[in-house]
């Protein structure tokens, strides 16, 4: 029986753990050869990779820091190298700082929202324009970028420089969708709600939970199994599309579009 993603070449930023983690495995079950890419955990990469192997897929393992062009420069063409094309880029590196508008200083504050800038969106814009240019050729790609609902607007503390990025990041999605479809590029989103990941913190798991209809928070696994339903061919027909997997929550600050 074939499977869904059988043969694609995928890129999957951040994926030595969390979210990427479970994307990457979820993918090689799949029948995907995976990239995985880091940029310090050098040993959950190493064991991404082995457990892949043991699952009887392929993969390899780049270091790059997507926020630096030279890096994504590098991660790209490795994978080139190696397999000879890309269909598949998952963007989900991202990183989270905590900041009040108000309350925080204001030093502190640009700093975190210019690094998360550079992470979050920059990155996300060096990872496509470097992919884009082979999926053209190719008159085929998949694109998926993990946003957040904090990019749509929820009502959650201490979140307003992350949601900046990950805003930018949802019309950044449908920009895409708008720009590659004549190429045959599929651009979507995922807007994931709190997520039990080595990020999360207990205080902020357990208001989430409360905040969801589900009563419960989401698992990396979750978002993945979304990830291949648009990574694979039974998602054709949908692009420019930000799909929110948050079990339901309530604490949206308005119902407007």
């Amino acid at each position: 029986m074939a499977r869904r993603l059988d043969g694609k070449i995928a890129i999957i930023t951040g994926s030595s753990r969390g979210i990427g983690r479970a994307i990457a495995l979820e993918f090689a079950r799949e029948g995907a050869k995976v990239c995985i890419n880091y940029a310090k955990s050098e040993d959950m990469a190493r064991q991404v990779v082995e457990e892949i192997k043991s699952l009887g897929g392929e993969a390899l393992m780049i270091r790059a820091d997507v926020s630096k062009l030279d890096d994504v420069k590098q991660l790209v063409k490795g994978v080139i190298d190696r397999f000879g094309r890309i269909d598949i880029l998952v963007n989900n590196a991202a990183i989270m700082f905590r900041g009040d508008f108000l309350e925080t200083e204001d030093e502190e504050f640009y700093r975190i929202l210019d690094r998360m800038w550079e992470v979050n969106v920059k990155g996300v814009v060096y990872c496509c324009k470097e992919v884009v240019k082979h999926m053209v050729k190719n008159r085929y790609g998949k694109i998926i970028n993990i946003a957040s609902i904090a990019g749509i607007g929820t009502a959650f503390p201490g979140t307003t420089p992350y949601a900046m990025t990950k805003a930018a990041i949802v019309i950044l999605t449908r920009r895409l969708a708008f720009e590659l479809g004549p190429y045959g590029i599929n651009v979507n989103a995922i807007a994931p709600g709190m997520v039990l990941t080595d990020m999360s913190t207990p205080e902020g798991v357990e208001l989430a939970r409360k905040r969801c209809v589900l009563g419960r928070v989401g698992s990396p696994e979750d978002i993945a199994r979304l990830a291949v339903f648009l990574a694979s061919d039974e998602s054709s027909y949908i692009t420019g599309q930000v799909i929110v997997a948050d079990g339901g929550r309530i604490d949206y600050l308005t119902h407007s579009l």
